[in-house]
């Protein structure tokens, strides 16, 4: 039976679903621990800072200037920022799902997603995401950020599809309210399976892998 509305676009975000999280408190907590930085002094000077950054406008060498180096270090900021990039890890089953989801069901795929410039551009040609997202809507490039409801009225307008014919994987529970109360038919990503589930009500199946069973 023909659903009314097919999915035609896929929203997704990129830390916790595709990657992780690319310099969030855990990392943040790592990096504190490894340079032997005040954890506290640290957080502070992130939290005043974090929006503007990820908005865009601080670049990331401003950033460590004012979040690390207000005062000398026995380390590089190369050897930071190697520190920072590193954090990040795939999570190669989503990204083979949402790859797979595209080609099975001719599917466009979108990028939502709050990240910093220089590491936006890390992750994207490191992990290849070009290689199956048509579009970025990426907060340090449109300026604005989750949950700010117009950065998905934008990414509607640059994916040119109606709210009906959308799904959305997220994992933060607030950004997933907001995209539904736009009609934006969104997924709480907590694991591959019950995404899958999720995503299978909606129309989106993927067909047996080869040699794989079918359950």
């Amino acid at each position: 039976m023909k659903r009314s509305h097919p999915i035609t676009t896929l929203f997704v975000d990129v830390g916790g679903v595709l990657l992780t999280d690319g310099w969030d408190h855990r990392a943040r907590r790592r990096a504190a621990t490894a340079f032997k930085l005040e954890w506290a002094e640290m957080e502070a000077r992130h939290r005043l800072t974090f929006e503007t950054y990820e908005d865009g406008k601080l670049t990331l060498e401003e950033y460590l200037d004012l979040v690390v180096f207000h005062r000398r270090r026995p380390f590089t900021r190369a050897k930071f920022r190697r520190f920072m990039f590193e954090q990040t890890q795939p999570f190669p089953r989503m990204i083979e799902l949402v790859t797979r989801l595209k080609v099975e069901h001719a599917l466009k795929v979108v990028v939502v997603s709050n990240e910093a410039r220089e590491l936006n551009t890390y992750r994207v040609r490191k992990f290849k995401l070009g290689a199956f997202v048509d579009v970025f809507v990426s907060s340090c490039s449109v300026q604005m950020r989750k949950p700010d409801p117009d950065i998905f009225r934008l990414a509607l307008e640059m994916a040119q599809v109606n709210t009906r014919h959308v799904a959305y994987i997220e994992n933060t529970p607030m950004f997933v309210q907001v995209a539904s109360a736009l009609g934006i038919r969104s997924i709480l990503h907590s694991n591959y399976r019950s995404t899958c589930a999720e995503l299978d009500s909606l129309g989106l199946s993927l067909s047996p892998s080869p040699g794989k069973p079918s359950s």
